[in-house]
């Protein structure tokens, strides 16, 4: 299993896969027009902080390999067609392009958060309650 360093290269792991995920909202858009959660009542919020409670409550390798229909952690390739945005749009030395992650607040109902990860964090970069960076999918 890659763990990621500060650097944003790819080490291998040595134990590192049992510290607990972390969260930051650091590189968080809301000003971006594809993820945009105005409007959204509070149950959409309660959710997206259950789902965060619960996701930093477990180790980096359990969420990393996560295969639940109801939090779909996978990467997320920008290079496929059908994305709907190309890139973080962060700076370039962030590297945060190639470790793109993305998981679910629900099966279907509450949408996706997106973002990538360094070393044991999480970078919330988008919450996409519509399901945009996949439009169609």
């Amino acid at each position: 299993m890659p763990v990621y360093r500060k650097s944003g290269r790819l080490h291998p792991a040595h134990g590192d896969g049992d510290r607990v995920l972390r969260f930051s909202f650091r590189y968080l858009d809301t000003a971006h027009p594809t993820f945009n959660v105005r409007g959204r009542d509070a149950v959409y919020f309660h959710r997206l902080l259950a789902r965060l409670r619960e996701l930093s409550g477990i180790r980096l390798a359990e969420f990393l390999s996560t295969r639940s229909s109801s939090m779909r952690v996978h990467r997320i390739n920008f290079q496929k067609d059908r994305v709907a945005v190309k890139s973080f749009g962060l700076h370039e030395e962030l590297r945060a392009d190639e470790q793109a992650w993305q998981f679910s607040l629900s099966a279907n109902e509450h949408g996706r958060v997106h973002g990538f990860l360094m070393e044991d964090t999480f970078f919330v970069r988008w919450l996409d309650p519509e399901h945009n960076l996949y439009p169609g999918g």
